[in-house]
């Protein structure tokens, strides 16, 4: 059974195989001092159920919610980026595992595999060693889940499920992908982000059964409001052939992988 439930931003609560991951968690009511969040996490931090790892793409104040971990339990595996990971257990988080690209780890009998993703992670302008940033594949070898943290698009985003999964005659059950919008001053967005155009592109290359965009609808943004992203992918669904196979998930909503039908 694969099930997902969107928390709000990157922070989704993936049930896999009988275990239940999440992924860079975030419940804070704000980004920094000025950018408000602008809906409540789907699932409270306290009304979690039992968690068997969490996983963490990169350090950015999005995706890497110190006030969160602390709040998060310690005794059980906190998956990141190896120099992500040293920086952690250094700062006392002694469960931090560390993922390298190309690397993998087992939670159980699921698989975790790790992929670099085409974004500058660091979180601070002073601290570029830190800037790595994992996309990660989940799999049971029954179903499997892609969670792309924070990408670009490019020729080798796919390169993880097509290893994993397309070279060993399976297709991906269900992609995560994060939707971005940028204003056209703003260029360099694309670099390192997915527009909802380009979301829906890498779905299309990914040739998953289902995609859920996520990313949205929590926290405003310099350039662009909470909404923008979502507004153009639903706009562009409308007349889309691969519009049954998007599941939008407000947040608290779960979608349940349907069981393939002879």
């Amino acid at each position: 059974m694969l099930r997902v439930t969107y928390i709000g931003h990157a922070t989704l609560l993936i049930e896999i195989g009988g275990r239940r991951i999440l992924t860079d968690p975030n419940f804070d009511s704000a980004l920094g001092k000025f950018l408000a969040r602008v809906s409540p996490p789907g699932i409270a931090l306290e009304a979690l159920p039992k968690l068997d790892a969490i996983l963490l793409t990169h350090a950015h104040a999005d995706h890497l919610s110190f006030a969160s971990l602390d709040a998060l339990p310690e005794d059980i595996p906190l998956f990141a980026p190896p120099a992500i990971a040293k920086w952690l257990r250094k700062q006392g988080y002694r469960h931090a595992v560390a993922v390298a690209a190309g690397e993998g780890a087992e939670l159980d009998g699921v698989k975790i595999r790790a992929a670099s993703a085409t974004h500058k992670g660091n979180r601070y302008g002073v601290d570029r060693w830190r800037s790595a940033t994992n996309m990660y594949l989940i799999d049971t070898n029954t179903v499997s889940c892609f969670f792309a943290g924070d990408t670009a698009l490019t020729p080798d985003t796919t390169h993880l499920v097509e290893d994993h999964l397309v070279a060993n005659g399976r297709n991906l059950d269900l992609a995560l992908l994060p939707i971005g919008h940028a204003p056209w001053w703003k260029p360099g967005f694309r670099k390192g982000h997915l527009t909802s155009s380009d979301a829906l592109t890498l779905f299309e290359r990914l040739n998953a059964r289902y995609f859920i965009p996520y990313h949205w609808g929590t926290f405003n943004h310099v350039t662009s409001t909470a909404f923008d992203a979502i507004d153009r992918l639903r706009a562009t669904l409308q007349d889309h052939p691969l519009h049954p196979s998007v599941k939008i998930l407000e947040p608290g909503t779960t979608f349940v992988l349907p069981a393939v039908t002879a």
